[in-house]
C-alpha cells in the first residue's frame, strides 16, 4: 500500500472521532479532495461504473470514493457525518456526474428494513430511537474499524451480546497477541472461505492489504508461507468433521522444524478458525448483504423506473420491490402456543419420572443418529467460485460425504472434557484474557432473554435454549451426561432442524424460505437470537476438538 492510499484511510477513520470539530473537520477535507477529483474529469458524461474503464483512472478513484461517502450516509452512526455526507453526493450530482446508490434494503436479506429502526436517517424518524447504549456501542465499533458493518447492525438487536462479541473480535484481530496483525486476518480469509463466505473473504482481504499484508498471498493459498499452508489441514477438519483431531494433527504443526508453531500462536490460530467458521454461520443464517461500499453493494447504473436523486439515499427508496414474505397468521396459527404446551409438559415429566442412564444414553444416540439424516437443503452440488477457493485446499471435503456413507461420529463426554473446566483455563494459560472473553460471550448467548415467546411475555425460555444448543453439540457427538436428548424431538420441529443443521454444518445453502420457514409467528429479533445461539455453539463444539486434542498432545 502506498503513502497515498494510507493517507486516505487515515482520514476516513478520523471520521470515527467523538470530536464533533474533528469529524467536521474531516469531513472539509473529504469535500476538497472529492470537488478537486470532479473537476479533474471535467464537463464530461457521467463517470462509468466502477471498475472504470482504463481511459478513465480518475473516475475509477472517484468511484471508490463515491461508494464510501454512501455507505456514511447509511450506516455512519454521527448525524453530522451523515447530513455532510448526503450534501456532498448531492453536490457531485448536481456538477453531472453519475453517483452510486445502495442495492438491496438494508443489512439483511432476510429480514425487512423497517425493523432496522436504529440506522434509518433521523430525517425519517423525527427523533432518534436508538438508546444510549446502542449507540455507544455502535459509535465505539465506528471508531475502531472505521465502519459499522452489517453484521454488527444484525447483532444490534441484542446489544448486551453485540458489545461482548466485539470485545473480544477487536481482542482477537487488533490487540496485543502471539499472531502479527496480517496473519490473523489471513487466517479469517481461510477459515470463511471454506464455506465459500465472500462477504467475510472481502471484508478481511481489505484488512489484510491495509496492515500491510502481501498482495501475493491473496491468489492463493499456495502464495502464502508454508506455515499458513500447513494450518489449511485443520481448517479443514475443524470446519467440517472436527471429531477427527487428533493429537498427531497437533504434533505436525508444532514439531514443523523452521515452520513450526509456538502453542500460543496455534491457540490463537484455532480461536480465529472457530470464530470465523462460526461467523460464516451466522453471515449465511441472516441473510446478511454485502456491504454498500464494497462489490455487491451498490451501483453506479441509474434505476430503470426514473432518474435516481440523492434524495432517494436518505429516504431509502432505492428499491422498489420491498414487501415481507411471511405467511398469513392463519396459516401458523397456534404455532407458539402449542410450543408453549409441549414446555409445560415436559417440565411436567422432569418433575414426575427421571429416565435411567442407560436410557439417556440411549435417547442421545438415537437423537445423534437422527440428525446425520436431517436433509441439510435440496439436494444440489455446491460449486464454489475460483475467487474464493483459492483460499484453501480439497473442495471436496465437506460434511456431507461423511453422512452420505454413513460414517460413525463418535460419542464425546462432556463430563471428560467441558469448557468451564478444561478449555476454559488452557485458553486463558496460553492466550491470556481470552478465555474470559470467549466464556462471557458463550454465557450471554446461552443465558440471554426477555422472557418473551413472540407475543407472549413472562415465558421461562430456558429449556428451549437448552434444546437448541444441546442439539448442535448433539450433531458434533457431544453429550451431556444429565440432558434428556428425548426433549429435543418435542421441541424442535423438522423445518427448525433443517435450518439448524444446514446454518452449522452448510451455511452456505441457507436460504430465505428455509429461514422463514421455522418459528413463523416470532419476531426477527427471536429469530436473531437463535441464530447467535447456533454461532456460539458451534464454535464452542469446534474448541473443545481442537483443545482436546492440544490436551492430549501435552500430557
Amino acid at each position: 500500500m502506498d503513502a497515498q492510499d494510507q493517507e486516505s484511510l487515515t482520514r476516513w477513520d478520523r471520521l470515527g472521532s467523538r470530536d464533533t470539530s474533528s469529524r467536521m473537520a474531516t469531513m472539509e477535507h473529504i469535500r476538497q479532495e472529492v470537488m478537486r477529483k470532479v473537476e479533474a474529469i471535467g464537463p464530461m458524461a457521467p463517470c462509468s461504473p466502477s471498475p472504470a474503464p482504463s481511459g478513465c483512472p480518475a473516475g475509477s478513484d472517484l468511484n471508490v470514493t463515491l461508494a464510501h461517502l454512501l455507505m456514511l450516509t447509511k450506516r455512519c452512526p454521527f448525524d453530522d457525518v451523515k447530513e455532510r455526507c448526503l450534501r456532498l453526493l448531492q453536490a457531485v450530482q448536481d456538477l453531472g456526474v453519475r453517483i452510486p446508490r445502495p442495492l438491496g434494503n438494508g443489512p439483511s436479506r432476510f429480514i425487512p428494513e423497517k425493523e432496522f429502526f436504529y440506522f434509518l436517517p433521523l430525517k425519517i424518524l423525527g427523533v432518534s430511537k436508538v438508546d444510549t447504549r446502542t449507540q455507544s456501542i455502535f459509535e465505539d465499533a465506528f471508531a475502531a474499524l472505521g465502519r459499522l458493518d452489517n453484521i454488527s447492525l444484525v447483532m444490534g438487536f441484542h446489544p448486551q451480546y453485540l458489545e461482548s462479541f466485539l470485545r473480544t473480535q477487536h481482542y482477537l484481530l487488533q490487540m496485543d497477541g502471539p499472531l502479527s496483525l496480517h496473519y490473523r486476518h489471513y487466517i479469517g480469509i481461510m477459515a470463511a472461505a471454506r464455506h465459500q463466505c465472500s462477504y467475510l473473504v472481502n471484508l478481511h482481504v481489505n484488512d489484510f492489504l491495509q496492515v500491510g499484508g502481501d498482495p501475493k498471498w491473496l491468489n492463493g493459498l499456495n502464495e502464502a508461507p508454508q506455515k499458513l499452508q500447513q494450518l489449511g489441514e485443520i481448517n479443514k477438519i475443524l470446519a467440517h468433521r472436527p471429531w477427527l483431531l487428533t493429537k498427531e494433527h497437533i504434533e505436525g504443526l508444532l514439531k514443523a522444524e523452521e515452520h513450526s508453531w509456538s502453542l500460543a500462536e496455534l491457540i490463537h490460530a484455532v480461536v480465529l478458525l472457530t470464530h470465523y467458521h462460526s461467523l460464516a454461520s451466522f453471515t449465511f443464517g441472516c441473510g446478511i448483504m454485502p456491504e454498500i461500499h464494497c462489490d455487491g453493494g451498490h451501483t453506479f447504473r441509474p434505476p430503470s423506473l426514473s432518474q435516481y436523486c440523492v434524495c432517494d439515499i436518505a429516504n431509502g427508496n432505492n428499491h422498489g420491490n420491498h414487501h415481507d414474505s411471511h405467511l398469513s397468521s392463519q396459516e401458523v396459527c397456534g404455532e407458539v402456543e402449542v410450543l408453549m404446551e409441549r414446555m409445560k409438559q415436559l417440565q411436567e415429566c422432569r418433575d414426575d419420572e427421571e429416565a435411567s442412564q442407560e436410557e439417556m444414553a440411549t435417547r442421545f444416540e438415537r437423537e445423534k443418529t437422527e440428525s446425520m439424516l436431517v436433509v441439510t437443503a435440496e439436494d444440489e452440488e455446491w460449486v464454489p467460485s475460483r475467487d474464493i477457493s483459492r483460499h484453501f485446499e480439497d473442495l471436496s471435503y465437506g460434511y456431507k460425504d461423511f453422512s452420505r456413507r454413513g460414517e460413525h461420529v463418535p460419542t464425546f463426554r462432556v463430563q471428560d472434557y467441558s469448557w468451564e473446566d478444561h478449555g476454559f483455563s488452557l485458553v486463558n494459560r496460553l492466550y491470556p484474557d481470552v478465555g474470559q472473553m470467549l466464556d462471557e460471550k458463550f454465557q450471554m448467548a446461552y443465558n440471554l432473554t426477555y422472557n418473551t415467546m413472540a407475543t407472549h411475555k413472562d415465558v421461562d425460555t430456558s429449556m428451549l435454549r437448552r434444546a437448541i444448543w444441546n442439539y448442535i453439540h448433539c450433531m458434533f457427538g457431544i453429550r451431556y451426561d444429565d440432558y434428556d436428548y428425548g426433549e429435543i424431538n418435542q421441541l424442535l420441529d423438522r423445518s427448525f432442524k433443517i435450518y439448524i443443521k444446514t446454518m452449522v454444518c452448510s451455511p452456505e445453502k441457507t436460504t430465505k424460505r428455509m429461514y422463514e420457514s421455522f418459528w413463523r409467528q416470532f419476531q426477527h429479533s427471536e429469530k436473531v437470537h437463535v441464530n447467535l445461539l447456533l454461532m456460539e455453539a458451534r464454535m464452542q463444539a469446534e474448541l473443545l476438538y481442537a483443545l482436546r486434542a492440544i490436551t492430549r498432545f501435552m500430557t
